[in-house]
């Protein structure tokens, strides 16, 4: 049984909410310190949770309010000029749900709040003491905060990282740069179809928005990366030409561009990653979701492993007498499958850039494709699958050639 009694949650996003939530479950009463002045109010385009992200929510009783206001996705499809395949479908597995960033902040912030969860907003962390039995948050407005533990949640330009060990790596730019909207334009695919298709100069997915119209997101390759402010201080009709010459050739990106409104075009801004991170924790400080492990978008996974990693984070520190062992054991139990799905979204992400060649012949390909590299069964089922069994205890590391590793 642990000692941790109270936790001070850095974050309010994703995982910041939904660690707070399972700690409560684990006995620790935690606060969610947020920098923003405000919860996030139509901020930011959709996103995906797979399977094995609903279920880890099942498990801090947010799954229900969370996939009330999500777009189930039962099938997807691949498409290469005018040639189109369905893929192949996972069995015994719940669809994917697209949901709106700012919706999924409210919606996990409403949860955490209902259960008792103390929120402060306006406070950005700048520094962190450790004494021996704490820690003491510094934030920029003069005010500190003290706790057992401090849980960074503050996302891929986390400043608990940093402070954690200020050599860590930051985020990579992936060579792509996002953009999101819904088009007036019906495309021709079931509801509940994600289409990923690859046009002739940039990658784009679309599938029918409820309600009417299309949803539709495109990866442009770019050069140079953007901040986010740099690239939304781009008027947005701008985007929208450089959209048009890029998809003008393609169908239906074509129709997607030219029936999209320059008022309703998200600017996602450039896509980073983050490389493997070397530390994880240090003494009472340690981090959970992007700011530990922020796989590409084109894993479809990482809103869902930072879900996954706040519910091991509190068993962890539920199960185990003190705070490195746990600490210890939640990067046993995290680390090697976050990476790899790190490693699978990097592959894809050099697939969405293809030269000439490679799209003159992916149109043959396909076929073959969809029943090798692209089949689930071998590509995602143990990613999708994966659910933590709550109930079942944390052990410490065994001693040397003791069997087998902790569940």
């Amino acid at each position: 049984m642990t000692t941790v009694r109270t936790a001070i949650v850095i974050g309010g996003g994703i995982a910041g909410p939904v660690t707070a939530l399972a700690l409560r479950r684990a006995g620790i009463t935690a606060t969610v310190y947020e920098a923003y002045p405000t919860t996030a109010s139509g901020v930011g385009g959709t996103l995906a949770l797979a399977p094995n992200g609903v279920a880890a929510l099942r498990t801090v009783g947010a799954h229900e309010a969370v996939t009330a206001i999500a777009t189930p996705i039962h099938r997807s499809a691949l498409a290469v000029s005018r040639r189109r395949i369905d893929m192949p479908t996972l069995t015994g597995v719940p669809p994917l749900r697209v949901v709106h960033r700012a919706e999924l902040y409210q919606v996990l912030h409403d949860q955490a709040f209902a259960e008792g969860v103390p929120f402060a907003y306006g406070k950005r962390l700048v520094d962190a003491e450790q004494t021996g039995d704490g820690v003491i948050a510094r934030f920029e407005d003069g005010s500190t905060a003290t706790a057992d533990i401090l849980v960074g949640a503050d996302g891929i330009r986390s400043t608990v990282r940093g402070l954690i060990d200020p050599a860590a790596p930051g985020p990579r730019f992936t060579g792509l740069l996002g953009f999101e909207a819904v088009a007036r334009h019906e495309v021709d695919a079931e509801p509940g179809t994600m289409t990923f298709a690859f046009g002739r100069r940039g990658y784009y997915l679309y599938w029918p928005e409820p309600g009417g119209g299309t949803r539709w997101g495109a990866n442009l390759p770019q050069q140079r990366p953007m901040s986010l402010v740099e690239a939304r201080a781009v008027p947005t009709e701008q985007w929208l030409d450089t959209l048009r010459a890029s998809y003008g050739d393609d169908d239906p990106g074509r129709e997607l561009v030219a029936t999209s409104n320059a008022d309703d075009l998200q600017v996602v801004g450039s896509l980073q990653i983050m490389p493997p991170v070397p530390h994880w924790y240090r003494d009472r400080m340690v981090l959970v979701g992007d700011a530990a492990h922020a796989p590409s978008n084109s894993s479809g996974q990482g809103a869902s492993l930072a879900i996954e990693s706040a519910v091991q984070l509190a068993r962890c520190l539920r199960d185990l007498p003190d705070v490195q062992s746990a600490f210890a054991a939640y990067v046993r139990l995290r680390r090697t499958r976050v990476e790899k799905v790190a490693a699978r979204a990097a592959r894809i992400n050099h697939a969405k850039a293809p030269g000439a060649v490679a799209r003159t012949l992916m149109p043959l390909l396909m076929p073959l494709m969809v029943r090798t590299v692209l089949d689930p069964e071998k590509t995602i089922a143990d990613e999708q699958r994966y659910v933590i069994d709550w109930d079942a205890p944390v052990t410490p590391r065994p001693p040397f050639n003791a069997g087998r590793a902790p569940r």
